[in-house]
């Protein structure tokens, strides 16, 4: 039996869904690809972009994939809406390539979590806006954001 990640649906405050939505970003924001997955049940589905994933395992490839390729990642989630066992995030992250293009990322990401508190279903749509570096908001040494840095509302995105 794996290990519950709470906070635990149904979701019934905002203080918990917004907890699990930090938990999320903080964990992307490690860009440990394991560490990621283990989010996600054994046999999560995903829809990334066209992307079509299953499992832990084809999740860790892919974000091998995707912090080999992203640079410099960083990401900020806010919740959008949640009920019982689902949340509506949405978010934008920054990354150049290695010839040094910046972009930021945003999506809309829809969530469905099993009892355990794990992501079983995963629902990305993104779209790119390449962006000068001048033009970044987002300057925390890599890692985990600061509790003190804006949101995406206060940051206008």
């Amino acid at each position: 039996m794996e290990t519950e990640r709470p906070p635990l649906p149904p979701f019934t405050t905002v203080d918990a869904a917004v907890q699990k939505v930090r938990l999320a970003e903080d964990a992307w924001n490690s860009r440990d690809p394991e560490r990621v997955s283990l989010g996600y049940t054994l046999d999560s589905q995903w829809r990334n972009r066209t992307d079509f994933i299953r499992g832990r395992e084809e999740i860790t490839t892919f974000l091998i994939r995707k912090w080999n390729r992203e640079l410099d990642y960083r990401l900020i989630k806010e919740l959008w809406s949640f009920r019982d066992n689902r949340i509506a995030v949405r978010f934008a992250y920054e990354w150049h390539d290695d010839s040094g293009n910046w972009s930021r990322s945003f999506s809309n990401e829809n969530w469905e979590f099993d009892e355990r508190g794990l992501m079983r279903r995963r629902i990305a749509s993104i779209n790119d806006l390449p962006i000068s570096e001048g033009d970044r908001l987002y300057h925390w040494p890599i890692g985990r954001r600061p509790d003190d840095h804006p949101s995406l509302s206060d940051l206008g995105l």
